[in-house]
């Protein structure tokens, strides 16, 4: 079958690799290129951080799926840049409350590339251990357990008690809340469209060892 935007028959490997082929960049259309510019000429394409291509340059995890409608897949790659790289939140914080998001849908792609910048911005095997089985890490700053407890209601419950919303905009403030419900619900977007598409974790990487309830 022929795809309809980039005009190239999957090959073998494509298949092996989800439910929608990796698109290779020689075969782009001129709107899907400028989405794959925007994620690879940013922060995003730093291979020291989590590597977003694979060795031919395709779009890995939950960006290749962007290529497939440019008109959401600019926006949504916009929204997901701003959200890493313009709040306020630290990388601890951030990679705590995304983590969560992995771990609540088992996302392997999503929990492998936020792992490593997670590592990046400090967090400890023991907190990376906790946050993968579901259970709430020891966190000594009241900012970040903050951020975990409702992290983890809005990932479980889709909702904040009372209570936790009191507090964390007493503790984050209104902007920083508004951010963080935007964040979960932008990870959790992708991680659905990742459990739609069976996008797994890059070719020769272990999936996470998920613990019984995650």
């Amino acid at each position: 079958m022929i795809d309809p935007l980039g005009g190239a028959r999957p090959d073998e490997q494509h298949r092996r690799d989800g439910r929608l082929p990796l698109l290779a960049p020689g075969v782009l259309s001129e709107r899907q290129r400028a989405v794959y510019d925007a994620l690879t000429g940013g922060p995003r394409g730093d291979r020291r951080a989590a590597p977003i291509t694979d060795r031919g340059g395709r779009l890995l995890g939950p960006f290749n799926a962007m290529l497939y409608s440019p008109a959401v897949g600019m926006p949504l790659q916009e929204l997901g840049a701003a959200l890493r790289f313009e709040t306020a939140f630290t990388g601890r914080e951030r990679e705590i409350a995304t983590l969560v998001v992995a771990a609540h849908w088992r996302s392997d792609f999503e929990w492998h590339a936020h792992e490593r910048l997670g590592r990046r911005a400090g967090l400890t095997e023991a907190e990376l251990t906790a946050l993968r089985e579901g259970r709430a890490p020891l966190l000594a700053d009241a900012r970040e357990r903050v951020v975990h407890e409702a992290a983890r209601q809005l990932a479980a419950e889709q909702d904040l008690t009372d209570a936790v919303h009191t507090e964390a905009v007493a503790t984050l403030g209104r902007t920083a809340l508004v951010e963080l419900v935007a964040l979960v619900g932008y990870y959790a977007a992708l991680a659905l469209q990742m459990r739609v598409f069976r996008v797994g974790v890059p070719e020769g990487d272990a999936p996470p060892e998920w613990g019984s309830e995650a």
